[in-house]
């Protein structure tokens, strides 16, 4: 199969990674993206790396001005599915479209190989991947899990439980859902207090506007966060509810019994 290049309207360049040296780079800057100190777990092993790269996974780096900027890997997985285990984008590049132009390219790679989905985690607590995830990307939550990875040190997650959003994303597209002007009940208000559901059909939940700050300048802030998430957000989805969107201004909204 020939090798897959793509190139976004922004400059970034995007292709697959191979070789050691350029394993080791990338490994680098996600050491880098995840804060990484001494002691503290990586976000990829560069071991898996290599053993992603050679058994013909997906390991794929983002280039602005020639520099590698972005990494993203990969495996396939049940469901004829491309699933993203990790993605990070250097600080100094962010806002140059290079999380999209890595998706794209994920996207692009998996349609080569027949695949339907490209599936990842994310935390829910993080309101800019929410955002990106949802609502500029359109992939779907299917799950909501508790405590997946276990406890994380890796320094952007302060070893408290791992909870996670499971999206999917078509290969043939996500539509992003528009948020309407409906009536919504708060299930988790902006200072983090929980509400009940109360049968309503149409619920909204807050998130903190940046939780990666609040856990270096408030960590039992952050950590209450986590657990209004996990009782308002997780609880919404336990009882049937279905995320239908993310706004600009930090909420998810969701509706009962609906499937986007």
């Amino acid at each position: 199969m020939a090798e897959l290049l793509t190139t976004a309207p922004t400059g970034v360049r995007v292709r697959t990674l191979h070789g050691t040296p350029e394993l080791q780079r990338a490994a680098s800057l996600l050491r880098g993206v995840w804060e990484t100190r001494p002691g503290d777990d990586p976000p990829i092993a560069l071991d898996l790396l290599c053993a992603f790269s050679h058994a013909g996974c997906y390991v794929g780096g983002a280039y602005l001005d020639g520099e590698l900027v972005g990494v993203a890997a990969g495996f396939l997985a049940a469901g004829s599915s491309l699933h993203s285990h990790v993605a990070g984008v250097a600080a100094p590049a962010r806002g140059h479209g290079v999380g999209r132009a890595l998706k794209e390219h994920q996207r692009a790679w998996a349609a080569d190989r027949g695949l339907t989905t490209v599936s990842w985690t994310f935390d829910p607590l993080v309101r800019r991947n929410a955002f990106f995830n949802l609502a500029r990307l359109g992939a779907r939550v299917t799950a909501y899990l508790p405590d997946f990875y276990g406890p994380m040190s890796d320094g952007l997650n302060d070893g408290g439980p791992s909870h996670r959003l499971f999206v999917t994303w078509p290969v043939s597209g996500g539509a992003p859902h528009e948020p309407s002007g409906a009536t919504f009940r708060t299930i988790v208000d902006e200072t983090g207090v929980v509400r009940e559901p109360a049968g309503a059909p149409l619920l909204r939940c807050a998130t903190p506007p940046d939780v990666e700050r609040l856990r270096a300048d408030d960590p039992a802030g952050a950590r209450r966060w986590r657990e209004a998430l996990h009782a308002g957000l997780g609880g919404a989805l336990d009882l049937g509810y279905r995320v239908t969107g993310f706004t600009r201004t930090g909420w998810y909204l969701l509706a009962e019994g609906e499937t986007r």
